[in-house]
């Protein structure tokens, strides 16, 4: 029997199921280890914790294969929402996005706005078809943009962005920030493009909701790895010390 057999086998799901893009049922895999780590946590035994701990690092590891990148600069998440807050609260400048993006991106940015008392402005593009390209893109570059933010795949149309084309766009000096959740394990592409690339393994990886992630390129800024509250009660949202991450990056230098 092929290895793409044994994979194959084990869609053991209803025969028929085609809301992959939503949910993505649970994997016998996944559902097995996630029975024996919920026997080894029932022991409450510090033996038992650590080996279900190590499976942070082995997480890390498999987000970074199938990236491409390190595992160092990966961090694991609970949505990955929580990573687009990474990245965009440490920000200062304007931040290209769609009006027609996914809400992780448009609230996200938005919140992210108040909260650094408009430090971080918005700078709202509206392309034909809701589609992001290079052009529209390039159409809202200046001085005062640090950043886009965009979605891999649109959700509405399916439609997929150029990553190499909209690096070309925004240059070397101003992050790339993409939101994968719906073409993280499903759609063969080369990442090294963006900066920073969230996603979620509840879709197509079958690995259950909770098992989001976020990779930070080494270029990427320092402040983009740490967490931080969107209702934190300060003008300036403050740097946290709470990261998987373990590789300091240098902030970059605005575009000229």
């Amino acid at each position: 029997m092929s290895t793409f057999q044994d994979y194959v086998d084990t869609f053991d799901n209803e025969s028929g199921y085609l809301n992959w893009a939503a949910f993505g049922p649970l994997s016998p895999s996944v559902r097995k280890e996630v029975f024996a780590d919920a026997d080894l946590l029932g022991s409450g035994r510090p033996s038992s914790l650590s080996l279900v701990a190590e499976r942070i690092g082995q997480a890390q590891e498999l987000v970074a294969e199938l990236l491409g990148g390190d595992a160092d600069d990966v961090t694991l998440q609970s949505s990955s929402t929580h990573g687009l807050m990474h990245a965009l609260f440490g920000l200062s400048g304007a931040v290209i996005a769609s009006t027609a993006e996914f809400p992780s991106v448009s609230l996200t940015l938005e919140r992210a706005s108040t909260a650094s008392d408009r430090a971080i402005i918005p700078r709202w593009i509206t392309p034909e078809d809701g589609r992001v390209t290079a052009d529209a893109v390039r159409e809202a570059l200046d001085d005062e943009v640090v950043a886009l933010a965009v979605s891999h795949v649109d959700f509405r149309t399916g439609y997929r962005t150029d990553l190499a084309a909209l690096r070309e766009a925004i240059g070397p000096d101003r992050l790339l920030i993409l939101d994968a959740v719906q073409s993280f394990g499903v759609i063969d592409v080369d990442y090294s493009a963006a900066d920073v690339v969230v996603g979620h393994g509840y879709k197509w990886l079958r690995a259950g909701r909770g098992s989001a992630f976020a990779w930070f390129s080494p270029p990427a800024p320092e402040s983009a790895s740490r967490p931080c509250s969107p209702v934190s009660p300060v003008r300036r949202p403050p740097v946290c010390s709470s990261t998987n991450s373990r590789r300091q990056r240098p902030r970059l230098a605005p575009s000229p």
